[in-house]
């Protein structure tokens, strides 16, 4: 099929997000001098923007893409919530499924990012402001009823669990019981708490994740016998083979298991597969910035399986999509035209290789 076509078929897809919406700060400026009260640099404010991060870049990139995305979260009822709201809103994202409090915070990070006149900017700290896990329990009821309320409409959902109270394994359950009862695809990216998190379509942990889990006590007891996983745990590789992502699929009880490697692009476990399959980078190997490429990866994989794409062909888009962002400065989005662009080409070269031309 033409990348053109895969494209279009994007277009008006409701895809349910149930995840943590971040306020990505930018504050930049210019180092003018050092301080006299301490040894610091004194950075000159030019000025500080705000773009949807985690659960909201998925989010951002689905509308990117021609999909409708249906963001349920929590947001606190603050200045950071305003501005990540209408940074949601100015990229095509409806904002009226957010559930906004002031008993919580907006989860905001603050990239502090300076550098000498006429110089690239580079980041030198970030600070993080988080809400209350206390304060968000008592949230999780009006979420639930969000989820339920948007489902009969959905095509797919995508668990976004970065840790701060709108994705949480109480939540997951349902969401879950959702997908099965109106037999729509449901894909999970969680910071730390994956392995609670079993059952789903497909997984999305980078490789970080995956070894983390794999290091995990009940994954060892069931699996440290393993040819595969052997291999893995004599410290030989950095990286995970496709043994090691077949029983980390199984441990995780998904039909798909997509993990991101980087530079060293993705690799794809599937249940009806035998051997996994490994997807090189898409461009250049060193990537301007990382931030929120995940969060792409899963909106792109996602928004590709309700159109009813295969796991493997879903996995070939995501990595498209993951290797044009890391291409951008900042929390990034793709559109339609540069995934069919680069689509497009691939399939150009994979014809000339094919046939010997140049």
């Amino acid at each position: 099929m033409k990348s053109e076509s895969i494209v279009n078929r994007f277009k008006g897809r409701r895809i349910i997000i149930v995840g943590d919406p971040v306020a990505d700060q930018f504050l930049s400026g210019t180092i003018a001098r050092v301080s006299r009260e301490a040894p610091v640099f004194i950075l000159r404010h030019e000025e500080t923007l705000t773009r949807p991060g985690g659960a909201a870049n998925a989010a951002a990139n689905i509308a990117s893409l021609g999909g409708h995305p249906l963001l349920v979260g929590l947001v606190g009822r603050d200045r950071e919530g305003e501005l990540l709201s209408a940074a949601l809103r100015e990229a095509g994202v409806n904002t009226d499924y957010l559930v906004t409090s002031d008993k919580i915070r907006t989860t905001t990070k603050l990239r502090v990012l300076a550098g000498q006149q006429f110089a690239v900017r580079q980041q030198v700290i970030r600070i993080d402001y988080e809400p209350d896990r206390d304060s968000t329990g008592s949230l999780a009821e009006i979420i639930t009823k969000r989820i339920e309320d948007l489902a009969p409409t959905a095509e797919a959902i995508i668990f976004s669990d970065y840790g701060y109270g709108s994705a949480t394994t109480e939540i997951f359950p349902i969401a879950l019981d959702i997908s099965k009862k109106y037999s729509i695809p449901i894909t999970v990216d969680s910071r730390f708490r994956l392995g609670d998190l079993r059952g789903a379509t497909a997984a999305t942990p980078n490789l970080e994740e995956a070894r983390r889990l794999m290091d995990s006590e009940e994954f060892r007891s069931l699996f440290a016998r393993d040819v595969s996983y052997k291999a893995f745990s004599d410290g030989s590789s950095s990286l995970i083979s496709e043994g090691e992502v077949n029983l980390l699929r199984k441990f995780l009880q998904t039909e798909a298991l997509l993990v991101t490697l980087g530079p060293q692009g993705i690799l794809i476990a599937r249940e009806n597969a035998e051997n996994a399959v490994k997807l090189d980078a898409v461009g250049p190997k060193e990537p301007v910035d990382v931030t929120g490429a995940g969060d792409t990866v899963i909106a792109a994989f996602t928004l590709a399986l309700s159109a009813g794409s295969d796991f493997l062909s879903a996995a070939r888009i995501a990595n498209h999509a993951g290797g044009i962002v890391v291409m951008k400065k900042g929390t990034a989005v793709v559109n339609g035209y540069e995934l069919a662009a680069s689509l497009s080409a691939s399939e150009v070269g994979q014809h000339h290789s094919a046939t010997g031309e140049i």
